[in-house]
């Protein structure tokens, strides 16, 4: 295959840069969607975004399903291409997608037939009920619109590219920027539609992305090709050997956020605040990180599917070493920073000190919580996803839950931090040795 991306040859670090950069961007854009959503909602009341803020679990397990797809795809296509496999990378790409719909699909039914059972079972008082049905119903209705986006990005990302992907991000946050004032609170003809109208404009900047997706997909990649009758199965077992463990694992983190939220709630109000802040402020410092990870990927993929393991392995440690040190800097900009991001958040002073505290004691650990991300990205590449799913479900229960718990009964609310901060070391400890064990166990490439 033409190497435009410089995925086999070229300088590692230069490409790594080359995809990161983008990708940054994008997720900016996604971070923004989210919070222009909630900011539009919060303008209807407390009821609207209690309601709202109930179906994030169930938004989040859904598209766990197609995150997982996506994986299996960019991993798998990834590999063909480096082995100058167009063809099958392209039929592999068409399963994949047809099989994260159908998926989709079938969970969206589900859901929709247990709006109210769902979410009495979640603690949803009756008031926010008719609230939250308003938003679901248009919300597992549509969402097959966005699985096409996900997944076909994740294709597009295996040949190398990240400017396109993120450059659909940002159209589809545009999009739904536009219409969530709109629809929720009506001008003109448009009706006020409330939380149903944020959902509408959900969808349609979905259908906008899904639209610039299928373009690049099946116009300038040609990476789309009709079912295969005879290969379909094969290719979807080989998808889900990957894609169901990735899934799982992206599953792990708000299942152990939920339990570390339980934790905090038994130290009161202000720990639950000051943890819910920083979850948010975390995001922004571990954007790079996230980026990196989704370059990793494909990178080490095509390279271990063109023979070439030995620089596969040259990416991951300069992207683990990357990680140390770019958090680290992160780390010394949030010392004098930290005060006045606390200040941003809360007005009352338990709550502020608590951020502040996790501000300057869990970022430190950031560069070895990176390690681990690249690892996870390292082990999808090399097909050892259940590999990746131990890895990340030790991090979570094994270490970072216990050690929270240790740390609370030591010193409260601000041990459970240091915990997590401690745990966070030792796992990034921990990835760099498994990474060290992975290079010296694998085949020299044959010639």
């Amino acid at each position: 295959m033409k190497d435009k991306h410089g995925l086999l040859s070229g300088p590692i670090d230069q490409t790594l840069k080359n995809m990161t950069i983008p990708m940054v961007f994008g997720l900016v854009a996604i971070l923004a969607f989210n919070l222009v959503d909630t900011f539009f909602i919060s303008l209807l009341g407390t009821e609207a975004l209690a309601a709202v803020s109930f179906t994030f679990p169930i938004t989040f397990a859904v598209n766990c399903i197609t995150m997982g797809i996506g994986v299996g795809i960019s991993t798998g296509v990834a590999r063909l291409l480096g082995r100058s496999a167009q063809i099958d990378a392209a039929r592999l790409s068409g399963h994949g997608l047809m099989l994260a719909v159908i998926l989709v699909i079938a969970a969206s039914a589900l859901g929709l037939a247990t709006i109210n059972p769902l979410f009495r079972m979640l603690g949803a008082h009756e008031n926010l009920l008719p609230l939250i049905h308003n938003y679901m119903s248009v919300w597992y209705l549509t969402i097959p619109l966005l699985v096409i986006p996900m997944a076909g990005n994740s294709a597009i990302r295996a040949t190398g590219d990240t400017k396109t992907p993120a450059k659909i991000m940002i159209v589809a946050g545009f999009i739904n920027g536009l219409l969530d004032p709109l629809l929720i609170f009506g001008l003109g003809p448009i009706p006020a539609l409330g939380v149903k109208g944020a959902a509408i404009a959900s969808a349609i900047s979905w259908a906008g992305a899904l639209v610039c997706s299928l373009y690049v997909l099946i116009k300038r990649e040609k990476l789309l090709a009709w079912p295969s009758p005879t290969k379909i199965v094969q290719d979807w077992k080989d998808i889900l050997a990957i894609g169901t463990p990735a899934a799982l694992s992206n599953a792990l983190n708000p299942i152990s956020g939920a339990i570390l939220m339980a934790m905090l709630a038994a130290q009161g109000t202000a720990a639950v605040a000051a943890y819910g802040a920083a979850q948010r402020v975390e995001s922004l410092l571990l954007i790079v990180m996230m980026a990196l990870t989704s370059a990793l990927t494909p990178l080490m993929a095509q390279n271990f599917g063109a023979n070439n393991p030995n620089r596969s392995f040259e990416a991951l440690f300069r992207a683990m070493r990357f990680s140390i040190l770019f958090q680290f800097i992160v780390f010394l900009a949030m010392v004098p920073l930290s005060v006045p991001i606390a200040a941003i958040f809360s007005q009352e002073p338990a709550v502020q000190n608590k951020l502040w505290h996790y501000l300057i004691v869990v970022p430190v650990s950031y560069g070895m919580q990176g390690v681990m991300m690249m690892l996870v990205s390292a082990l999808n590449a090399m097909k050892k996803p259940v590999h990746a799913f131990a890895m990340n479900l030790v991090r979570l229960f094994v270490l970072l839950l216990p050690m929270a718990w240790l740390g609370s009964l030591v010193d409260g609310t601000e041990g459970m931090f240091i915990g997590i901060a401690v745990a966070n070391g030792i796992t990034g400890v921990l990835a760099y040795l498994y990474a060290l064990t992975l290079r010296r166990g694998t085949p020299a490439p044959t010639q």
